[in-house]
């Protein structure tokens, strides 16, 4: 049963995550009754949520991240959307970053020590398509740390993305709070 083996790799991996990096206000509760549960979490069929992988890609010095405009929301986010299957879960945000900017020379940043530990899990409310019967649900976001230099040429996927550009590292504040505020705490940006 294809949704066991990707639960066996997924709880081990947030009761990681919530001894290790978590907040103390970083309860997680729905996604950790719906592993509880047994849900399909990686299915995106899988209500009331179900499991994305996002990629916060820095620059060497932290100065600065790569975001996209996203056509369906029509804001700026970071690059991710719905798992995919793949080794590892920072697998799977690392290919969502690079066909959705043509980021090359992408790497996992030393923060994760080689490991699969996600930097943030954001827990978070999306608007549904009613057109394909699918409700407003959540997004349980399994965020990784990259680097990437901001030198080399992007490729925004039209599709799904109006634009890649680098931003200031400040434009996350609005956007991903949490991961702004962990990532401040890092290392000075330079």
């Amino acid at each position: 049963m294809p949704e066991t083996g990707f639960l066996a790799r997924l709880e081990p991996l947030v009761t990681r995550y919530r001894t290790e990096v978590a907040g103390p206000r970083e309860h997680l509760a729905l996604l950790r009754w719906q592993i509880g549960q047994r849900h399909a979490l990686d299915e995106r069929d899988t209500f009331p949520g179900h499991v994305t992988t996002s990629a916060f890609v820095l620059s060497p010095g932290h100065g600065q991240v790569l975001l996209i405009d996203h056509v369906v929301i029509g804001r700026w986010l970071q690059p991710g959307g719905h798992y995919e299957p793949a080794a590892r879960f920072h697998e799977s945000a690392a290919r969502e970053a690079v066909e959705e900017t043509g980021v090359a020379g992408l790497g996992l940043h030393p923060w994760h020590g080689g490991g699969d530990t996600p930097f943030a899990i954001d827990s978070h409310e999306v608007p549904g398509k009613p057109a394909r019967g699918e409700p407003a649900h959540i997004h349980h976001d399994l965020q990784y740390l990259f680097l990437a230099d901001p030198a080399l040429p992007l490729v925004a996927q039209e599709e799904e993305v109006h634009a890649a550009a680098w931003k200031p590292l400040a434009a996350l504040a609005e956007i991903a709070p949490l991961a702004f505020a962990r990532l401040r705490s890092l290392a000075p940006a330079g």
